[in-house]
């Protein structure tokens, strides 16, 4: 691992100083470029790039056909479908995080220590990539990584690896509060902006104690995470319309390069759930789906008939106001009651009856979200019709936007591992595919690299092992 990491870090800094005035320092020795030579604010950019492919691309469509979202159609996608998936898929996610994130953070820590507002951003990346590589693969290295002595880290456990994010998320916020915002054109998520930093490390800090099941302080965390959808850490697509290649939305990509007609959302679950004329539409005579259904089906042909979730422009959500007010959703109707649970839906139903997750070629579609009263989750009312408990009703209904609303992000498969669990088990289907209905994929297989690699790295234990959160 230590040798991937100087050299990612060397290349990256050569490709930055190469980028400067030509004639500048003509006369220093060109041999002489240390990685120190460079600002170390330069690297921030490359980090959050690294951010979006590890939380926006591969395994993030593999999550979506995991937890019945997706459909692979042919080929590669088929195969994994079926669950047939090998180490070499995870390869690309493994380098973000610990090639494209870890380092370029830390190094910009090191070289920048009393920028607190660079400080602050770093740890939240840092705790982001870190957090997730625990959320998809169980047991990750950390406590051992980038030293400069330990060519062969050690594997931590998940849980220790998930808080050891939380406390770098509350040093993160910590940096924030006390940093004041300024221009910032390197950072692509927020431009600098410190207090929309902060809000998103409460979500993730919430996103983390929620896969551990602290529900009080998931909902604590949410109160003071991400409040609007202008607050959305967002991969950005800023490329050119007229050039196929380059800054566009990363599914659009695929399905634009060599994987059209390999994966969309025929047949699966999902687009039952949004589209009225399924008998496992979600719409009732106070929810119509039209709109969303359409700006949510992805079509495996790409290019023009893709003009909603993945639109070659559309941005991709990282972490977002959906999430956050959905957290305090069921965190709240699990610890605060029925009325606070409902209170937040609500007022997340109020805005996406405002047109909240659509984008303007589908905003002029069917919707429609009003408000759900405690009579709705009573037995025998409409969001109850099989006389369960109504605060058990709820949760369903909340849990079940969740997984509409997640769409894009590793929400639905975390929550689908999440509620397997038997005390958490509220009648939601999360229907994976059928080439294996009595198992469920519970991971992703630890990196190829890594295990050809690293001589601590444990024997890979398959998909369908729980990891310690879900045991």
């Amino acid at each position: 691992m230590k040798y991937y990491i100087k050299a990612f870090l060397f290349i990256f800094a050569f490709s930055l100083f190469s980028c400067q005035d030509l004639v500048e320092g003509i006369n220093e020795n060109p041999n002489g470029i240390t990685i120190e030579d460079v600002d170390g604010s330069l690297f921030l950019t490359g980090a959050m790039l690294a951010n979006s492919s590890a939380q926006a691309g591969h395994l993030n469509r593999i999550s979506g056909m995991y937890s019945g979202q997706l459909t692979g159609l042919s080929s590669l996608y088929s195969n994994i479908y079926g669950y047939s998936i090998s180490t070499a898929e995870s390869i690309g996610t493994w380098s973000r995080i610990y090639i494209g994130i870890v380092p370029n953070v830390r190094h910009i820590r090191n070289t920048l220590p009393n920028d607190d507002l660079l400080q602050g951003i770093c740890k939240v990346l840092e705790a982001q990539a870190i957090g997730t590589g625990a959320a998809l693969f169980g047991d990750v290295p950390y406590t051992q990584i980038n030293q400069a002595d330990i060519d062969d880290p050690i594997f931590d456990d998940q849980i220790s690896v998930l808080n050891a994010a939380i406390a770098l998320l509350d040093d993160a916020i910590s940096d924030l509060n006390g940093a004041g915002s300024r221009g910032l054109d390197l950072d692509i998520y927020y431009g600098g902006d410190a207090t929309k930093w902060a809000a998103a490390a409460n979500t993730l800090k919430a996103r983390f104690l929620m896969m551990q099941r602290d529900y009080s302080a998931a909902y604590s965390a949410a109160l003071n995470g991400i409040s609007s959808y202008d607050g959305n850490m967002q991969h950005i697509p800023r490329g050119d319309a007229s050039i196929a290649e380059g800054d566009k939305n990363l599914f659009w990509e695929i399905l634009e390069g060599s994987r059209a007609g390999d994966i969309g959302s025929a047949d699966s679950y999902l687009a039952g759930l949004l589209d009225p004329s399924s008998d496992t539409y979600r719409g009732n005579a106070k929810t119509d789906e039209t709109a969303r259904g359409m700006y949510s089906y992805i079509f495996e042909t790409g290019g023009s008939d893709n003009l909603g979730i993945i639109e070659q422009f559309e941005p991709q959500n990282l972490v977002s106001f959906e999430e956050n007010h959905l957290i305090l959703a069921e965190a709240g109707a699990r610890t605060a009651g029925f009325d606070t649970g409902l209170q937040h839906l609500n007022e997340f139903r109020a805005w996406l009856n405002g047109g909240g997750r659509l984008n303007a070629n589908f905003s002029g579609e069917s919707y429609l979200y009003d408000a759900y009263t405690a009579d709705d989750f009573a037995s025998g009312g409409m969001e109850n019709t099989d006389g369960m408990d109504s605060s058990r009703a709820l949760l369903r209904e909340i849990i079940e936007e969740r997984y509409v609303s997640g769409f894009g992000q590793f929400m639905p498969f975390d929550d689908a591992r999440r509620l397997r669990k038997g005390e958490d088990d509220i009648a939601v289907p999360f229907p994976l595919n059928t080439a294996a209905a009595s198992q469920h994929p519970e991971r992703f297989p630890y990196s190829d690299d890594e295990l050809n690699s690293n001589s601590n790295a444990p024997e890979d234990p398959g998909i369908f092992a729980k990891t310690a959160v879900n045991k």
